[in-house]
């Protein structure tokens, strides 16, 4: 981010951060849709790739559309840089392919995201990488977990779906007295509810898909690592797997990047609204809302983030059939996987984002058969409790 916007406040800052640039006085970022940038000369592009200079040679390198929305990002997360990513999985797969290696040994949430586990569990450990999975909203299972080979933690607070929260300032604690890398998945919580750098973290993960981008028609991810001698690391696997952002995807996350708060702000009333109406309903057997006194990490919650989101979970007395009823007469929530766009979605982690993990660790992760998942959006909230309490009264 450019240094004249950090005084700003958080809403001033997604403005003016992803406003201008170009040869026109564009009041927006101009698409920069090119796959190659022209050299002044053939000692200029030398210089280029022997590193001696900096500016654009290949988009898969870098590119200016892209490069407004990494440093916007990294403004935003009161981090050193941004690498952008073809999608949330793609920042997920950079970051452990760059930081992990044969031999070595990672932490993570049991209920992290359900790609994210099956690349630890499944894909890196082909290679020889170790994983452990645990309850992380104890910070005594990450201890007790830690290795002499342990070279990551990595952090999904809250995490999906369970909504459990983790301790970012113990867990840092603990993996800088190792000296691991802590790695936090800030998808959930985005930096306007949560910025775990500030807590010690020393990178964070975004699927920009979700909230940052909240229209559901991009498909992208973003890192962001504490100081450059992490970002030298990173970036460079990014490149070489290729898994670099399109500069279109890039100026539409930046349109969206411009409502998160007002967003945010909106859906996540709406769902402490629901949230609330649904833990007195007599067919639902809990609800985990992180802005319920009856969440066991709300205290939590409230002292590491300034909001508690948009998304929830909840599971019926009736289990897994009442949940699907639910899922099969609701009118206006869509049933669909992915999450924080401005419309509300409801899906069944079990068989659906979950469903390559076994049932037993689905349930010692806390992911029930019946658990379903409600994002709420930006749709009056009224209408948003009518559907489901005529689809309550099905199921």
């Amino acid at each position: 981010m450019n240094e004249k916007h950090e005084q700003y406040r958080f809403n001033t800052k997604l403005i003016h951060s992803t406003a201008g640039g170009g040869a026109y006085g564009a009041v927006n970022v101009p698409i920069y849709q090119t796959s190659t940038f022209a050299f002044r000369s053939a000692e200029h592009g030398a210089k280029f790739f022997a590193g001696e200079i900096e500016g654009y040679m290949y988009t898969r390198i870098g590119n200016p559309t892209v490069k407004a929305l990494e440093d916007s990002i990294a403004g935003l997360e009161n981090g050193f840089g941004g690498i952008a990513t073809s999608s949330g999985l793609g920042a997920v797969t950079t970051v452990c392919m760059a930081l992990l290696e044969q031999r070595t040994h990672v932490v993570s949430t049991a209920s992290v995201y359900g790609p994210s586990r099956g690349l630890l569990e499944d894909q890196l450990a082909r290679f020889g990488v170790e994983a452990t999975f645990v309850d992380t909203s104890d910070v005594g299972n990450v201890e007790k977990a830690l290795r002499a080979n342990t070279r990551m933690v990595y952090i999904e607070t809250p995490s999906n779906p369970a909504m459990q929260v983790t301790d970012l300032r113990a867990v840092a604690a603990l993996a800088k007295a190792r000296g691991s890398v802590f790695v936090v998945d800030n998808t959930f919580a985005t930096p306007y509810l949560q910025r775990p750098l500030d807590l010690g973290a020393d990178v964070v993960l975004h699927s920009v898909t979700k909230f940052i981008n909240g229209h559901a028609d991009v498909v992208g991810g973003m890192i962001v690592t504490r100081d450059e001698a992490l970002y030298r690391r990173v970036r460079p696997l990014m490149v070489n797997l290729g898994c670099c952002m399109d500069p279109h995807q890039a100026f539409l996350v930046l349109r969206g990047l411009k409502t998160l708060a007002v967003r945010l702000d909106r859906a996540q009333q709406n769902a402490m609204t629901i949230a609330c109406w649904l833990e007195r309903h007599p067919k639902v057997a809990w609800v985990h809302h992180l802005g319920l006194e009856s969440h066991p990490q709300h205290e939590l919650a409230k002292k590491q983030m300034s909001g508690f989101g948009s998304v929830f979970s909840f599971e019926l007395k009736g289990g897994v059939e009442a949940g699907r009823r639910l899922m099969d007469n609701v009118r206006l929530a869509t049933l669909a996987v992915s999450l924080g766009g401005v419309e509300t979605l409801i899906e069944h982690p079990a068989s659906m984002t979950h469903a390559g993990m076994s049932r037993e660790s689905r349930i010692a992760a806390g992911i029930t058969d019946g658990l379903v998942r409600y994002s709420t959006g930006i749709e009056d909230v009224e209408d948003l409790v009518a559907d489901l309490e005529q689809a309550l009264a099905v199921a």
